[in-house]
């Protein structure tokens, strides 16, 4: 299993546009074949803060969903360019 730990950090005011593009990325992300979870949570202390809980099958699901049309719109075309901050981890779930 594959799992991705992502956090955003948006301008105050970009944030609420923001929880929208993460609500339908997660939603229809949890459509696809190779998806396990995905989750989207907001700070209450800095609600301009957002984290992506995501796990996939194996490598092949993460660059199928890297691939899909709800990705390159929610995400390239939109969360991270918004964003003013991003760190993402990639790790394999020990066995």
């Amino acid at each position: 299993m594959l799992i991705q730990s992502i956090h955003f950090t948006f301008a105050p005011e970009d944030a609420d546009k923001a929880e929208g593009f993460l609500r339908e990325l997660r939603d229809e992300s949890r459509k696809e074949d190779g998806v396990i979870s995905f989750d989207v949570g907001r700070s209450k202390e800095k609600p301009n803060v957002f984290a992506l809980w995501e796990e996939y099958r194996d490598k092949a699901s993460l660059d199928s969903h890297i691939a899909t049309e709800h990705f390159q719109r929610l995400v390239i075309r939109g969360v991270r360019i918004m964003a003013k901050e991003r760190n993402a981890e990639t790790v394999f779930l020990i066995s």
